[in-house]
């Protein structure tokens, strides 16, 4: 089977709930073929760099044309070494896995078997999934504790709160993570993300204030260029410490193992790589007794359906992204969209990657560039 065409959808997400905050587009990726078998993948992107991305697979569609849908480790260790001449970056990388991803589903659809049933066969029948991209924009305490209960309400039992983004003062933002544990209540996971601040000490201090209500995770507390100040907050601290939403592959992962500098990875399948590369990573992560939480700042939709083919192979999953902003696009553009249950979504069970996008609804979301940011 070899591919005929490969076409990209840059979508602009819209929500009806206006305090939920559209902060990127989505990239869709599909891939045609000569006997009619068709693939879906998304790359994930960074806003105001979606259109680089879009050239990269550009440029990669002249390297595929008339090529065997079937060769995906040679196509991307191509990229990796002729493509890119070892010089690779993010853009490449989020090219590489969207097209990955797609030509994966047409595999499956093609042996019409879910491709986690080529990844070696499921481990578990449902994915833990927790709710992000409801906290941003909130403007006190108080507004953060109401927004988390909203999305308890709507079946999650983990839920991801960026405390401290918008908040220069510590004590204000140990008060949101306080207000949210009194508003969900014990039986509810909290998930910390400090989103990469350059202040180790703080990064400690933060960890010991909060340690009190009990939290699931402490993600990203310096940025993960520095292995070395990544393993000693680590080890200065009582929370498990995850990276790795800006590392983009195996080889990135190779010191964070080493240097035991994270109890959990949270690896992109929108940018490591693709669906093979997030499982090899995983694998590597295994004998070091490291969980894997698949990073999804994507749609709920392919990349979703990506992550979810890895997360049911690998021992060592933990907990799957979900971003709840995203949901309402991510449900209008998809004819079979994933459905939350109990904090669970059901192991699909259709050839390929499990959902199909209405390629008709796409143009009822149109890409639109972001205001410059100010700087």
């Amino acid at each position: 089977m070899k591919i005929t065409d490969i076409k990209s959808f840059l979508i602009h997400p819209t929500s009806s709930r206006s305090h939920w905050i559209m902060q990127k587009h989505f990239l869709l990726i599909k891939i045609e073929t000569d006997e009619g078998v068709v693939g879906w993948g998304e790359a994930f992107t960074l806003k105001d760099r979606e259109r680089s991305i879009t050239q990269h697979i550009s440029d990669l569609t002249r390297y595929l044309l008339g090529k065997n849908t079937f060769h995906i480790k040679r196509f991307t260790q191509m990229v990796y070494d002729l493509f890119a001449e070892g010089r690779g970056a993010v853009d490449l990388f989020c090219a590489v896995s969207g097209i990955e991803q797609a030509l994966w589903d047409i595999v499956g659809k093609h042996l019409n078997t879910p491709v986690y049933n080529l990844l070696g066969g499921p481990c578990r029948d449902k994915i833990r999934v927790y709710a992000n991209g409801w906290s941003r924009g909130a403007k006190s305490p108080e507004d953060m504790a109401q927004r988390a209960a909203e999305v308890v309400d709507m079946g999650f039992d983990a839920i991801k709160v960026y405390p401290f983004l918008n908040n220069e003062d510590v004590k204000g933002g140990v008060e949101n993570v306080r207000a949210v544990r009194e508003a969900v209540g014990p039986n509810v996971d909290i998930l910390i993300d400090v989103w990469r601040q350059p202040e180790p000490l703080k990064a400690i201090k933060v960890a010991r204030m909060i340690e009190e209500f009990d939290i699931f995770w402490y993600e990203e507390p310096v940025p993960s260029d520095n292995m070395d100040v990544l393993a000693e907050v680590r080890h200065a601290i009582g929370l498990p410490v995850v990276t790795g939403e800006c590392l983009y592959t195996k080889f990135d992962y190779r010191q964070v193992l080493e240097k035991r500098a994270a109890d959990i990875l949270n690896p992109d399948v929108g940018n490591c790589g693709g669906i093979l590369a997030l499982k090899e990573i995983a694998s590597m992560a295994e004998p070091y007794y490291v969980s894997i939480s698949p990073h999804n700042f994507n749609s709920t939709t392919m990349a979703l359906a990506a992550s979810i083919q890895v997360a049911v192979v690998i021992p060592n999953f933990l907990i799957l992204e979900y971003f709840v902003n995203f949901s309402e696009t991510g449900n209008a553009i998809c004819l079979n969209p994933f459905k939350i249950e109990a904090g669970h979504i059901s192991l699909p069970t259709k050839p390929g990657l499990g959902i199909e996008i209405d390629e008709n609804a796409l143009k009822d979301f149109p890409f639109r560039e972001f205001p410059v940011r100010d700087w």
